[in-house]
């Protein structure tokens, strides 16, 4: 069992089918609620929903697109998805403007669009990367940018993507921005991303459990993060510690062996 399982992970009884889509799919996450057990796809749709943004066809495309490029990189379930939807859990404490919601979701979303021009041997690579290979990935927030930046009424969603590995220090890339200078969603968005990459199960390392992953986080208050954004993620700790529990359901085919 992986130590990031911190709540009851969906059983066999309990997964049979979402109380809300009735999918049996053996490809989804589920996680046990209190009304029954959720996949993935609606537990995040309600998310979404609940921050007043409803289903789209556009969200639904670009939504497909990120899963494929998750599935690419091995990300566990709807990573993509997960972490735009919990940037707008911090988000709405600093925004109301229903457009700039939006653009948060999907810069959020495509944060790493930029890397579907990074080799497999260099994305999927589980030793450490070489310097030129390290040049190579640290390309993707700018080849992201330059992909959406040409869509008009995206400034905001291609700034996430552009400055998502920038740190509150100095110290990220691609331009080595620190404090104000990097955009408030980015910001808001490096700690979710955070929190996802540390409690998630990796080829080399299992996930940890969400204190854990806290404690790191506060930690690097004003060196990583803003400290005006950790006190935004402590304040919405409950609905975090419900993402953590998402990430490390069970897939069903999982349950059922």
């Amino acid at each position: 069992m992986s130590d990031c399982i911190e709540e009851p992970a969906a059983t066999q009884d309990n997964a049979e089918s979402c109380v809300y889509c009735g999918s049996r799919s053996t490809d989804r996450l589920y996680v046990p609620l209190a009304e029954g057990c959720a996949c993935e796809h609606c537990f995040l749709e309600r998310r979404k929903q609940s921050i007043c943004m409803g289903e789209e066809l556009n969200d639904l495309l670009v939504e497909t697109l990120m899963a494929a490029l998750d599935l690419r990189e091995r990300e566990t379930g709807l990573h993509s998805k997960r972490v735009a939807c919990h940037t707008l859990v911090l988000a709405r404490h600093f925004y109301t403007d229903q457009a700039i919601l939006k653009q948060v979701y999907w810069g959020s979303l495509l944060h790493d669009i930029g890397k579907i021009g990074v080799p497999d041997a260099i994305l999927l690579k589980t030793d450490h990367l070489t310097e030129e290979e390290w040049k190579v990935m640290r390309r993707h927030p700018g080849a992201g940018y330059d992909i959406l930046a040409q869509i008009p009424h995206l400034a905001t969603a291609a700034d996430i993507v552009l400055c998502h590995e920038e740190r509150f220090d100095g110290s990220g890339y691609p331009r080595g921005l620190c404090g104000d200078a990097i955009p408030l969603p980015a910001r808001l968005f490096a700690i979710i991303d955070t929190l996802d990459a540390i409690t998630s199960n990796r080829p080399y390392r299992q996930g940890l459990d969400f204190d854990a992953a806290k404690n790191e986080i506060v930690r690097m208050s004003g060196s990583q993060f803003d400290p005006a954004a950790i006190k935004v993620f402590l304040a919405e700790e409950d609905r975090l510690r419900e993402m953590v529990a998402l990430q490390c359901a069970i897939p069903f085919h999982a349950q059922a062996r």
